[in-house]
């Protein structure tokens, strides 16, 4: 039996203090991390609240950043929140409402679109510099390329890329996908991943049905 995974330490890798368990560093309600997601920076991971999540106001907006277990998160990374939306619905997108000086002109949240939260699901990579906009949702098993900018709903087990960041391939065929989704390694017990890591690895379906006690 391996050691079993502490998901409640701070820095993964002794020594490293280029990245961390976020979920270790996050002290706003309304950012929930799922355990051993981490993120990379090559200057100060733990600064990732303040640094890679802009323009969120939950206390305002009452939307979240949630992100599943076992995500790899690259240096740069942005979650860009509804504040950021000038709204599109009046003549002009300046935001009057933000200014004392026209504070009459209506309430504050009239100054934006309400995009909504942003889900990222389980087994997620998201590559260096990428963008994450506002209402977007990221299917467990996804990739999100290098500096791409995602703008709309991304699949489970598929790679998307650019800006704005479109579909290049599925991981895998749609019936190797349905499997891993009914599998949800990640809510295995800790020690069970840590046993069975060369199953992943390996996508050995076999090993990883009988684990999840698929027929």
């Amino acid at each position: 039996m391996t050691q079993r995974p502490d998901p409640n330490k701070l820095f993964p890798r002794e020594g490293n203090t280029n990245m961390c368990y976020i979920k270790n560093a996050i002290h706003n309600p309304d950012i929930l991390i799922g355990d051993f997601t981490f993120y990379h920076d090559s200057v100060d991971p733990l600064l990732f609240e303040k640094q890679n999540v802009l323009y969120h106001y939950p206390v305002v907006n009452h939307d979240k950043l949630i992100i599943g277990k076992y995500c790899s998160i690259a240096h740069g990374t942005k979650f860009i929140f509804t504040a950021a939306h000038h709204t599109l619905h009046s003549l002009s997108t300046y935001p009057f409402e933000l200014f004392d000086d026209w504070s009459h002109a209506g309430f504050v949240t009239e100054a934006w679109d309400n995009k909504g939260d942003i889900v990222i699901g389980n087994d997620v990579w998201i590559g260096y510099e990428a963008f994450i906009m506002s209402g977007v949702h990221i299917g467990d098993g996804a990739i999100i390329g290098a500096r791409a900018v995602v703008t709309k709903d991304v699949p489970p087990y598929t790679v998307v890329g650019g800006v704005p960041a479109k579909p290049i391939r599925k991981r895998y065929d749609d019936a190797v996908i349905e499997v891993l989704l009914q599998a949800k390694w990640w809510d295995w017990d800790p020690q069970v991943v840590s046993d069975n890591v060369r199953a992943l690895k390996d996508l050995d379906l076999a090993k990883i049905k009988e684990i999840a006690k698929l027929s």
